[in-house]
């Protein structure tokens, strides 16, 4: 996978009073908004927003910290907190964490508290914190649910999270939707802010957001190898409002320039698979159809990134925001290791024309259909 006391949100009650007229506003609001993410007056920002009135502003491009939760090398706190200061000054002010990331939610709060302590409170509630709640699968009751967010909220140092996105192993079980109940009842509380999923399928998406639980995204493995999203779930998202943010979209590095005529098919002949994400996107790069095809689709983009001025990763990047119901796409970081700072800010200024979009397209289109050979989004996470 790829989380300021606010005022509360409208009780349930007063939601199943409304409940007509949040299915209007449901249309009303995708009609008026077209595709594409409602936007804040800077371009860089998107809101993401439910039925019920929650909303939040997120960068665009997200700052993902699964590699704080070991594999990608030693994460030093004092260096990785620097560094994430540093994404905040540069304008990128959204991290994406889990209860599972090892020291992420640790991490931020730290790095709020430094905010607070060094630039002042105004400064610190532009910071945005997108943690997940990943539970095992055990019997869900009110008190295990708040006392997981409870952990949260103490490791990040905040009242209130600003977005929990929620992530269940097995559908068979059918507790995710008494957990979603139970975060629900704490978000009207004021222990959450907004209310997310992570690596549902279009299936569960749709029978949750046809319960009235206010989702206002879906977290989903989305890049130019994998394009799952756009099959159905867009579908979903356009007439419920509910918003995609996208991890695995510059494929843990391989969408770049170091594996362009590179083999790797072979050991020490060609840039190592030494982290936990190449691994796995190299198995993404097979089921599409192979490391020859991922070559042309490396090519093409170095051809339009060469056009532009920009690398291959923020091509790749780009293409993915400007898809339907996108709001964000995720950017790992290895906090104090290495920075794409340029390379983020590029994407905010870069402008994919149509001959580009043709261009890529074309080789996509040439893959395999995942959705035949792995399934729908987030399957691979409950597939043998």
């Amino acid at each position: 996978m790829a989380m300021a006391l606010l005022p509360m949100s409208p009780c349930r009650g007063a939601m199943r009073e409304i409940r007509h007229g949040f299915h209007c506003r449901r249309c009303v609001t995708v009609a008026a908004s077209s595709s594409q993410p409602s936007v804040a007056a800077d371009p860089r920002r998107a809101v993401v927003s439910s039925g019920a009135g929650d909303k939040l502003e997120i960068c665009r491009v997200v700052n993902g910290m699964w590699q704080t939760s070991g594999g990608w090398g030693r994460i030093e706190s004092n260096a990785a907190v620097d560094a994430m200061l540093r994404h905040f000054d540069a304008g990128l002010n959204t991290f994406d964490l889990a209860d599972i990331y090892g020291p992420a939610e640790e991490l931020y709060g730290v790095f709020i508290n430094r905010l607070r302590r060094e630039r002042g409170e105004e400064a610190a509630i532009q910071a945005r914190g997108l943690t997940k709640w990943v539970p095992s699968p055990v019997k869900i009751t009110r008190q295990f649910v708040e006392s997981s967010i409870d952990r949260s909220r103490k490791r990040m140092d905040v009242k209130c999270l600003d977005m929990l996105q929620f992530h269940w192993w097995e559908y068979s079980n059918p507790g995710y939707l008494d957990a979603l109940k139970h975060l629900t009842d704490l978000k009207e509380e004021g222990k959450i802010k907004t209310l997310a999923l992570t690596n549902f399928d279009t299936k569960r998406l749709e029978i949750i957001v046809n319960k009235d639980i206010p989702i206002v995204s879906n977290q989903v493995q989305h890049s130019l190898v994998d394009m799952r999203p756009q099959k159905h779930m867009k579908d979903v998202c356009e007439q419920s409002g509910v918003k995609l943010i996208t991890y695995g979209t510059v494929m843990g590095g391989l969408l770049s320039e170091k594996f362009v005529d590179a083999n790797v098919s072979i050991p020490f002949a060609g840039p190592a698979l030494d982290t936990p994400s190449l691994k796995k996107y190299k198995q993404m790069v097979n089921a599409w159809g192979g490391w020859d095809l991922f070559q042309e689709l490396l090519k093409t983009c170095q051809q339009v990134a060469m056009k532009h001025g920009v690398s291959i990763s923020t091509v790749a990047v780009r293409y993915i925001l400007d898809q339907p119901c996108v709001a964000g796409s995720m950017v790992g970081v290895r906090l104090g290791i290495s920075e794409h700072l340029k390379d983020s800010e590029a994407i905010f200024q870069l402008k994919l024309d149509e001959d580009d979009v043709d261009r890529i397209g074309s080789v996509i289109s040439r893959g395999k259909d995942l959705m035949a050979v792995i399934g729908d989004c987030g399957d691979e996470y409950r597939r043998a």
